[in-house]
């Protein structure tokens, strides 16, 4: 299918039009041409709306699919029509399946099931074996049959020698590791953040110290071994300070912030709304206001969904019994740009397009003639109301199903294929 994208405002810091608004001709999946105008034919599909925006495509390094095992709160189908919905071309999917992505026989059944959809889909292979924080998994036979990164998800590599190890091992074959950072001997059962509202409400609290520790921890051990690191999840604003001070000295420290993390405070939880329930918790405004100030001074190199799908067995209990996540491809960006406060929006595009993809060591798309047509289309200023009907994951745990949100996906183009939200 020909496809021309007609008077689009074009963000891409590594194309010769970027922040020119252009018309796009797409023939058979490259980009034709691109010039202030372009007369269409009968045999070309036109795309065109009032303030159009163009950007490469988005790519989310952390979602979780729920396939194999858990394919009663999401699958690789519904994962990807969420993706595509939410303007993700593409995504890596976390390692907690069940069985966990521990072998090259897992990463082979991602990639073979999901070769032929609109987004790209990228295994992470865990860092222990089954995610028991034990042993090494195989990490290079996964990297060699096509996983892009190595983490145990959400579960916290307790054992500093096994992270130590698993650091050295990687760098014989540039592999990548993402950490999340909980000390768990501090942060026990916790429910929420620790603060003002949890006394409020009663409820165990989870405190900041519990992600610092640990975050710490990490970034010593990513010096001590000369490693690349990831951090994901990023929800405080002693985090921030650590890891920017890490960069300011020369570390090998990349990090991530769920979009949820930026958007909202613990504050919201005076409803005891368990799809507000989430790992790592939502924080202080003082944390998110350093977490938007981290985004915009390129301190956090990537924003993230944590699209976490629940099915209502998991969520619709009291908040103590709930457990963590909220759907969130088909909100983050409007999510995000509708509380961006200082952030500019080019920013916000690169933290979800360019630099997960260079983090990951992904090749990167750009919109320029001659070029693979890897795009996003958007209205950066449209006003929706995010509604049941617009879900298209399995699971419905989303806490702003009604809320007003500006921002919307038009649609993606990728592989020669294209998905237009309806």
């Amino acid at each position: 299918m020909n496809i021309l994208i007609k008077s689009a405002q074009i963000i891409d810091f590594n194309s010769p039009f970027h922040g020119k608004t252009m018309d796009v001709l797409i023939e058979n999946g490259i980009i034709k041409s691109i010039k202030p105008k372009i007369s269409s034919d009968k045999n070309v599909k036109v795309i065109e709306a009032k303030n159009l925006h163009l950007s490469t495509g988005w790519f989310d390094m952390q979602v979780n699919f729920c396939d194999p095992g858990f394919e009663f709160k999401e699958d690789l189908n519904t994962g990807m029509k969420a993706a595509a919905s939410g303007g993700f071309t593409g995504v890596a999917v976390v390692s907690s399946t069940n069985p966990p992505i521990h072998s090259k026989s897992e990463v082979q059944y991602i990639l073979n099931k999901t070769a032929a959809s609109i987004v790209d889909v990228y295994p992470i292979g865990t860092l222990s074996h089954k995610q028991e924080g034990k042993d090494l998994s195989e990490m290079y036979d996964m990297q060699q049959a096509g996983a892009v990164a190595f983490s145990d998800d959400k579960k916290t590599v307790e054992n500093a020698g096994l992270l130590m190890r698993a650091l050295l091992y990687a760098q014989n074959f540039d592999g990548l590791i993402i950490t999340h950072c909980d000390e768990r001997s501090i942060s026990l059962d916790g429910k929420m953040n620790e603060g003002i509202t949890s006394t409020k409400l009663g409820l165990k609290g989870i405190p900041a110290l519990a992600e610092e520790v640990m975050v710490n921890r990490n970034i010593f051990l990513a010096d001590y071994t000369n490693s690349s690191i990831h951090i994901a999840n990023v929800s405080t604003q002693r985090s921030v300070e650590l890891i920017k001070k890490a960069k300011t000295s020369g570390l090998k420290v990349t990090a991530s912030i769920n979009a949820y993390n930026i958007a909202l405070d613990d504050s919201v939880l005076m409803g005891f709304e368990s799809n507000y329930k989430t790992n790592p918790p939502l924080r202080t405004k003082v944390d998110m206001e350093a977490l938007q100030k981290g985004i915009a001074d390129g301190t956090i190199d990537a924003i993230t969904s944590d699209h976490r799908p629940q099915d209502s067995e998991s969520k619709d209990l009291e908040f103590d019994l709930a457990a963590n996540g909220m759907i969130g491809l088909e909100t983050a960006f409007a999510l995000i740009n509708t509380n961006k406060g200082k952030i500019k929006l080019e920013t916000i595009i690169e933290k979800l397009s360019n630099n997960p993809r260079k983090i990951l060591k992904l090749k990167q798309p750009k919109i320029a003639e001659g070029e693979l047509a890897n795009l996003t289309i958007f209205d950066p200023e449209l006003k929706w109301v995010f509604e049941k009907k617009n879900i298209q994951s399995k699971s419905v745990n989303s806490p702003f199903i009604g809320s007003k949100l500006t921002g919307k996906v038009i649609g993606i183009i990728n592989k020669k294929q294209v998905h237009i939200n309806k």
